[in-house]
């Protein structure tokens, strides 16, 4: 069975939950990371040396990185669909997952943790307004790709849809003024109704 190291307050690990149930696969999760610890214990420290969530356990393979997972899961089970046939779509899927990790989680990343992580006295909000503001414009990328399509790459949901998702779920839950994107908002509902987002996108902590 499929095993998956991570409390689910992560986005990364959240991901991983995502994609795992919307393939039907049954999995054990174990809480690790943050509160939980875990991470440091030098058993851990044998899956996965960074020593971060998530890592995945699956039929003696061992892997980390949450985009490198999502990739792997949705290529094994690829009869489920989440990863397109078609290499052009296939290579798009690609492009948007390393865009949310590469450009979209991380300017958010300072806001998300200043506003959700910090207790109030000790936030900074020149660090928020800068942080926001280059989310905003992100976001206005990600809606204006989704602008002629239901989901990312097309007209169905694929492995791309989920850390996308992922992000804006913690995007419209963070307690900021965001510009109105209806269009977004519609795509993010569509997502949500997919198979296991219910269980991943937990209220923020």
């Amino acid at each position: 069975m499929l095993k998956i190291w991570g409390r689910l307050s992560s986005i990364n690990v959240q991901k991983v939950v995502w994609c795992a149930r919307a393939l039907g696969l049954d999995f054990e999760r174990v809480d690790a990371g943050g509160a939980f610890g875990v991470v440091d214990a030098p058993s851990f420290r044998l899956l996965n040396p960074n020593g971060k969530v998530p890592v995945v356990e699956d039929d003696g393979l061992v892997l980390w990185e949450s985009n490198a997972i999502l990739r792997y899961l949705c290529a094994r089970h690829a009869g489920a669909g989440l990863c397109p046939e078609d290499r052009g779509e296939s290579a798009r899927c690609d492009q948007w997952m390393d865009w949310q990790a590469t450009e979209l989680t991380p300017a958010m990343r300072v806001a998300f943790i200043q506003l959700v992580r910090t207790p109030p006295a000790d936030r900074q909000q020149s660090l928020i307004d800068e942080s926001l503001e280059q989310t905003e414009s992100l976001v206005g990328v990600l809606d204006a790709a989704l602008a002629a399509r239901s989901f990312i790459v097309g007209d169905r949901f694929t492995m791309a849809d989920i850390p996308l998702a992922c992000a804006l779920h913690r995007w419209y839950a963070m307690p900021v003024v965001r510009r109105e994107r209806p269009g977004l908002e519609s795509w993010l509902e569509r997502c949500r109704a997919q198979a296991g987002a219910r269980e991943a996108l937990v209220p923020l902590s």
